[in-house]
């Protein structure tokens, strides 16, 4: 699956109100992605830090809810997530060309 075809898809299951657009999705795309720190966090408190299938398979699913809320922002926002992805990656290979892939700054 690419992510065109899974942001078509999972628009079908987008049942919030047009009047909460890019607010619902960003909210909730914050809040599984804390429930993600969540869940690897009590991996090192519970585990030694140890990621097992079961560990695994949990974050996954919590996972799955960020990309859910990525895919609805980016329908709210007219944006297609491959062009997302490109951008991504086409921003992190110009910084290792140049050498300033570890730092800060947007426009390093």
């Amino acid at each position: 699956m690419n992510f065109n075809d899974y942001q078509m898809q999972s628009s079908k299951t987008s049942i919030y109100d047009d009047k909460y657009n890019i607010t619902y999705p960003t909210l909730g795309l914050v809040n599984e992605a804390g429930e993600v720190a969540g869940k690897v966090k009590k991996v090192f408190r519970d585990n030694g830090g140890v990621f097992g299938l079961r560990e695994r398979e949990s974050i996954k699913k919590e996972l799955g809810d960020v990309l859910w809320y990525m895919s609805a922002l980016c329908n709210d926002l007219s944006i297609n997530m491959s062009d997302v992805a490109e951008s991504n990656l086409a921003k992190l290979n110009s910084r290792l060309s140049r050498g300033v892939i570890g730092g800060s700054g947007d426009e390093r």
